[in-house]
Parts: C-alpha cells; sequence; structure tokens
C-alpha cells in the first residue's frame, strides 16, 4: 500500500511515553531481545516500584511497562541498567535476530551483528530522523525472523555471505558476512533519502528498487542474484528442552499473553544466565547445564511459564483490551484467558458455524488465533490466524483466509 503521512510516528519509548486509557507507557527498546539477569531485575524492580508489577512482552522483543508514574525515575533506573544508552536515538534501536543463533542450527551467529548494528545506529544523528516504526531483521538462515516484515534485514544464505532484505523481501543483493551491517546502516540513510513522511519502507512507492538502485550505485563489491530467498510468517516459538550445540541447554518459555509477573521475572534473573527475550512474547533461557534446567522447569513451570509445545495458550494472542485502551469494547485478555482455561481453545477441530454477535463464553476456536477489542487488531501476528474480534453486538469470527 502506498500512502504518504503528515504526522510523525507515534510510537513511545522511555523519553517519549503513550498516555494510553490505564496511565503512561514506556516502550524499552532491547536490541536482539538481549538481556542480562541485572538488566531483567532492573525492569522487574522497576514494574512494581514505579508501574503496575507486570513487564510486557512485545512482537519485536522489547518490553512495555505499564502505568508508570514517574517517568524521570524510570529513565534514571533504565540509564543505570544500560538499557537507555541514547537519547536521540531511542526509539530507533528495534532490532530483532534469530533467538537460538549461535546455540542451535542456522548458518552462523548473527548475534555479535546486534551491539555491532545498535553502535551503528547511534553513532549517525542522521539516523535518529528514523521513524520509531522501523525494523531491522537479522536472521541466520533457519528463517525464524526473516517472515516478521522488517524494513532492513539480512538472512544468511550460507556461512559467509548474507541477502539484503528490503520491506521484507529478498532485494537480491549479496553481501559478506563482514559487510552486512555496514549495507544496513547504507539503507537506513537511503530510507531517509526516499521516504516522503512515510514510517515504514513497503509504504514508499517502489521504496525497495529505490533503495537497491541507490546502494547498488553507491557501494562497490555488491554482488546480486536472481535465486531469490523465500520469505514467510512463521510462529516459530522455541519452547522446551532445547539442547545447544555446546550441550548445554536452553529453556524456552512461553509467557501467556506476553505479560511476565515481576516476581516471576526475578526468579528468571536469579539463574544468572543470559535471557532472550523472542518476537514470540516468550524467553529462552540459556546456557544451563542439564542439573539447573530441570530445576527451573521444576520451579517454573508452577509460576505459570509454558515449556509444554502443546499448551493452548501459545496458540492464542491479544491486544491490550480494556483498561489499557480507550478504542477497546471489552476486556479482551479475561475473555481470552477464560476461553484458554474453559478449554474452548483447540489444537485443531471443525470451525464454529456461528460467526456473528458471539458471547465471549460462546467462542470455541482452533489453531492460531487473535482476539482484539475492535477492528483495529493491533498486536496481531504475522500469517494465518483466526481473528476473534469484539464489535457492539458481541465478538466476531474471521478464520484465516
Amino acid at each position: 500500500m502506498v500512502m504518504s503521512r503528515t504526522e510523525s510516528d507515534s510510537c513511545p519509548g522511555v523519553l517519549r511515553l503513550h498516555e494510553a486509557a490505564d496511565g503512561p507507557l514506556a516502550r524499552i527498546r532491547v536490541p536482539g531481545g538481549r538481556l542480562t539477569p541485572e538488566q531483567l531485575q532492573a525492569l522487574a524492580e522497576a514494574s512494581v516500584e514505579l508501574g503496575e508489577g507486570n513487564i510486557e512482552l512485545t512482537s519485536r522483543g522489547n518490553v512495555q511497562l505499564r502505568r508508570v508514574r514517574d517517568a524521570g525515575a524510570l529513565e534514571e533506573r533504565l540509564r543505570a541498567a544500560g538499557l537507555l544508552p541514547t537519547a536521540s536515538h531511542e526509539r530507533v534501536r528495534n532490532i530483532v535476530a534469530s533467538p537460538l543463533s549461535g546455540r542451535l542450527g542456522g548458518w552462523t551467529d548473527v548475534h555479535p551483528l546486534v551491539p555491532a548494528l545498535d553502535a551503528g545506529l547511534q553513532a549517525e544523528p542522521r539516523l535518529a530522523e528514523l521513524p520509531g516504526r522501523v525494523l531491522f531483521t537479522l536472521d541466520d538462515g533457519r528463517g525464524d525472523v526473516s517472515g516478521l516484515g522488517g524494513d532492513i534485514g539480512v538472512h544468511a544464505i550460507d556461512d559467509t555471505t548474507y541477502a539484503l532484505l528490503l520491506a521484507g523481501k529478498d532485494s537480491g543483493v549479496r553481501v559478506p558476512a563482514g559487510e552486512a551491517v555496514d549495507l544496513m546502516l547504507a539503507a537506513a540513510h537511503a530510507f531517509l533519502e526516499v521516504r516522503d513522511g512515510q514510517w515504514r519502507l513497503h509504504e514508499v512507492p517502489e521504496g525497495s528498487a529505490r533503495v537497491t538502485e541507490q546502494l547498488l550505485a553507491t557501494r562497490s563489491g555488491l554482488t546480486t542474484s536472481d535465486e531469490s530467498v523465500e520469505v514467510a510468517a512463521r510462529q516459530d516459538i522455541p519452547i522446551g528442552w532445547l539442547t545447544q550445540s555446546d550441550n548445554n541447554v536452553a529453556l524456552g518459555a512461553g509467557i501467556r499473553l506476553g505479560t511476565l509477573p515481576a516476581r516471576t521475572a526475578e526468579f528468571i534473573a536469579a539463574i544468572e544466565r543470559p535471557i532472550l527475550l523472542t518476537p514470540w512474547r516468550s524467553v529462552v533461557i540459556t546456557d544451563l547445564d542439564e542439573w539447573t534446567a530441570e530445576q527451573v522447569v521444576r520451579v517454573l513451570a508452577p509460576m505459570g511459564l509454558l515449556f509444554d509445545t502443546n499448551s493452548p495458550w501459545l496458540l492464542v494472542s491479544a491486544c491490550a483490551g480494556m483498561p489499557g485502551c480507550a478504542k477497546s469494547l471489552t476486556d479482551v485478555r479475561a475473555d481470552v484467558a477464560e476461553a484458554v482455561e474453559s478449554g474452548r481453545v483447540l489444537h485443531s477441530a471443525t470451525p464454529q458455524s456461528a460467526h456473528e454477535a458471539l458471547n465471549a463464553d460462546e467462542i470455541i476456536a482452533s489453531g492460531r488465533q487473535h482476539w482484539s477489542g475492535c477492528d483495529r487488531r493491533c498486536g496481531r501476528p504475522r500469517g494465518p490466524a483466526t481473528d476473534i474480534i469484539a464489535t457492539t453486538t458481541g465478538y466476531r469470527i474471521n478464520p484465516p483466509a
């Protein structure tokens, strides 16, 4: 879709909060989803002492705190924790990387590219002008994050070469691994050149072609390929016991509706291992020995973390709903929780015959599904999913197209 925007994007950050219906909301960028235990502990403490007690995970591997009572105190805490290294560029540090890269599968480890790309963004004053909605993706070739619709991304095609993705599609440009970050930064500059108020590259008329043309004209040594990388949206949640290539264990844990209670976060931090937030609103606790991994599951599963790939909670997502959003017609999170707990979220079943004016307790839906408090369908995952949408007359069910 081609569009031109006259207003600046409204993505919140730490220094510019969003005035949600239930109070100020802060969004904290976590490039590559990587958190140290100390940073997770700092977030947990801030959520209790300055917010409403939960850490919300986003579809870009970032986090949100709701009902922030003291923006200045939050800023100070996040700076001290290393979660706010820049004021000018804080909202443009949206970087998603293949969570298991370097530990299990993939052509190469993309995680070392994350701090290099983050530092490169912060070092360029002009890149502070990027809209806060721009997304960078780093895919190690397994195809888990390239399908998220990023604006600028790289996708490993072997252990030394990346394909450049623009607006979520293969541009045809190929780049050696050592030049990947520089090329992504050059593409970000090119996006600023071709945009006319648009927030995303796919909104710019012929945006990908124009950025590609500019890169090929200004950067020597780039090659192109006629063999295109196929990119598809995947709900690729790493869940359960995952044996790393070094024979240590990573534990993938689903988070119910992406809301992590502060107390649970403190228990995760106490494990003292690197934590990865995924764009599927889950976490990966890495580099565990087997004995420790077993103890973690025994402690955290009763606290609500999901280590079972068959959990119906992994099928559902939802917008903020009431009371967090003034546009929502109902408390969709309470409705979806009741649907899961009463056994009405199914892995497979015949589609429900009634699709309009349904009470919440009448809904029985199967497979991937997103519950929305209005027709905007905020937070909907990419790819096929059943839409369950609140209207003034009840819920409407839209099966996947």
